[in-house]
């Protein structure tokens, strides 16, 4: 039991050390996988040891990669230019078999000085392609990985370069086409990476490895039109673009037992490759930059979220292809122009008429693009990414159009609304006036069409001179018969007032004779529509409205509260107006007895 108990505490102890940190430094001074084959060796996947040990870095990182066919020397050099055994550094197989499987790298980076900036210098050593038991696809995300992640890439090839050696170039190529032209602008999406022709096991006499490489770059003939060849052609010519991209450089054989190689000390190997190889090291230290993404260096975190970023587009398609990885750099840009254009249109003060939203939609689209045409990444294969921003501004404009219509029929129709309530309400005016349902109306005709706007404006304008129309008809159908009706009462109302009230006989006799006429002439014509085509009757229609409705007074809202005012001065006037005034009173009044009596 006792026994038990010690083998937890030292198994305690042990945890404790490792979470605090004790054993970091032996932990990551060794090589760790960061992508690793799935179990078809198709695809590739993370691995997240080497992940952990990427991102305690804080200082910029500098990536060199070296790439090339299988057991052409790939690890054995990185442990050279490591200054590390075999038996401490990457994995060197001395079988005819690959030893590396996918991407690894050296967990302890070296700490440069470039430029007065710290930078974490990190070794990656790649699976050689064209091994046995691997599809071509598989080599090709190795090989577009590789291209991408560093910032100096060794193409490392044994004795001499091949045709296949140059085909095989394309994808980084494209790359330098997609990207080389904007690796001066603020915004970039990498730089392409230093290529380093490194030709190991040279015995090639009477030329340089420069040489060697630029012959291997000519075009070749090919007067037959052949599509490989041009294809080839192609190549060579596009890698100009990356002539002060690129340096050659050669090594000798180490040794002539290869296979001895690890358990050799430099005293032991060729003066000559010792020589060189401490030039190469100086040559890669001097062409090493930290890697920058989109236009600032990476720390550890940074760099395994581009590593993540990269490695989902190439997964993603059958074959990687610039094209893909060119959408997943346009994929951040044109989120952010999508939203500028989606803010823009976001200040509308909807509805707007079809041409105003129409213009509003062309600016802000114009200058998306402006944006987006600044900061895209690649010449060719962008094509793609403006017509997926065009095909999501347009979704987004349709939402809007979508939004106005729905605005549009919402404001107008909430006018006609208004507009229908104000004809109603003039339909039953105490005192029918012309002159006001005129007013009404072209005020409501006037709000509706100043205020509705957008694409239902046209269809409500329909109804609305529909709803307009009908109800001026009905309007001045009942205008002269309510009119007439008004009068008659009016005469009346008159008779009663200067007979009895005021005693004022001139407005007792107005009244009678307009009774009289009204009653008569219709008497007389069998109807009362004969009389609306008199001139009399037109000229009391005149005089009637000029009395009801005028810019300063409305009769109709303020009938009731003069009625009230002039009966109340009637009333006084009728009780003191006449003591006071009687003798003076100029116009002919009923005089009844008792006042004759008082006269006399």
């Amino acid at each position: 039991m006792m026994k038990i108990s010690c083998w937890f505490a030292v198994f305690s102890i042990f945890l404790c050390l490792l979470a605090s940190g004790c054993f970091s430094f032996d932990d990551f001074h060794q090589a760790f996988p960061i992508v690793e084959p799935d179990h078809g060796h198709t695809k590739l996947r993370l691995a997240r040891a080497g992940l952990e040990a990427i991102e305690r870095i804080k200082t910029p990182i500098a990536p060199v990669a070296v790439i090339g066919p299988y057991r052409s020397g790939k690890s054995f050099l990185l442990n050279q230019l490591l200054s590390l055994s075999c038996n401490e550094g990457f994995g060197v197989g001395h079988m005819r078999d690959t030893k590396t499987k996918g991407i690894w790298i050296w967990g302890t980076p070296l700490e440069l000085d470039i430029s007065g900036v710290k930078t974490s210098v990190l070794y990656l050593d790649t699976e050689g392609f064209e091994s046995i038991g691997k599809s071509s696809v598989y080599d090709d995300r190795i090989f577009a990985l590789a291209t991408v992640l560093s910032s100096v890439l060794i193409y490392n090839l044994p004795e001499t370069i091949r045709e296949a050696d140059i085909s095989r170039l394309s994808f980084a190529v494209e790359l330098a086409e997609e990207f080389y032209g904007r690796v001066k602008g603020q915004d970039v999406a990498f730089e392409p990476s230093k290529l380093l022709w490194l030709i190991q096991r040279d015995f090639l006499q009477g030329k340089s490895v420069q040489e060697m490489v630029d012959e291997a770059l000519q075009r070749v003939p090919n007067s037959e039109g052949d599509r490989n060849i041009d294809q080839v052609n192609q190549i060579r010519n596009s890698l100009a673009i990356m002539g002060d991209n690129s340096t050659a450089f050669s090594l000798p054989q180490p040794h002539l037992q290869r296979t001895k190689l690890c358990d050799m000390k430099d005293v032991e190997l060729d003066p000559i490759y010792v020589k060189k190889r401490e030039q190469l090291k100086e040559l890669v230290a001097s062409i090493i930059r930290p890697k920058i993404v989109q236009g600032k260096t990476l720390n550890g975190k940074e760099f395994v979220a581009f590593l993540e970023q990269i490695l989902e587009a190439l997964n993603k398609g059958e074959i990687p292809s610039t094209g893909s990885l060119v959408e997943v750099f346009n994929k951040g840009i044109l989120e952010r122009c999508l939203k500028l254009y989606s803010e823009r249109m976001a200040k509308l003060v909807l509805p707007l008429s079809e041409q105003s939203l129409q213009e509003v939609h062309k600016g802000s689209r114009e200058e998306v693009m402006k944006v987006f045409d600044e900061q895209h990444f690649g010449r060719h294969h962008a094509k793609r990414s403006v017509e997926r921003l065009d095909e999501e501004i347009n979704k987004v404009y349709k939402n809007f159009i979508l939004a106005n219509e729905y605005q549009s029929s919402k404001l107008c129709e909430a006018l006609y609304i208004r507009c229908e309530d104000k004809m109603d309400q003039l339909q039953v005016l105490r005192l029918p006036s012309m002159a006001k349902f005129n007013a009404g109306f072209l005020q409501c005709n006037q709000s509706f069409e100043t205020e509705c706007m957008g694409p239902s404006k046209a269809s409500y304008e329909h109804r609305m001179m529909k709803m307009l129309g009908k109800s001026k008809s009905v309007f001045i159908k009942d205008y002269n018969h309510r009119l007439f009706n008004w009068l008659v009462a009016f005469s009346l109302v008159m008779v009663v007032v200067g007979r009895f009230l005021i005693k004022f006989i001139l407005l007792e006799i107005g009244a009678w004779i307009l009774f009289i006429f009204l009653e008569t002439y219709t008497r007389m014509f069998w109807s009362a529509e004969s009389l609306y085509y008199n001139p009399v009757w037109h000229f009391i229609v005149l005089t009637w409205e000029r009395l009801v409705y005028s810019p300063i007074l409305d009769l109709d809202r303020w009938a009731i509260p003069i009625g009230v005012i002039a009966s109340m001065l009637m009333l006084y006037w009728r009780c003191y107006g006449r003591r006071k005034l009687g003798s003076r009173w100029l116009l002919p009044l009923y005089n009844s007895p008792k006042d004759r009596r008082r006269s006399d």
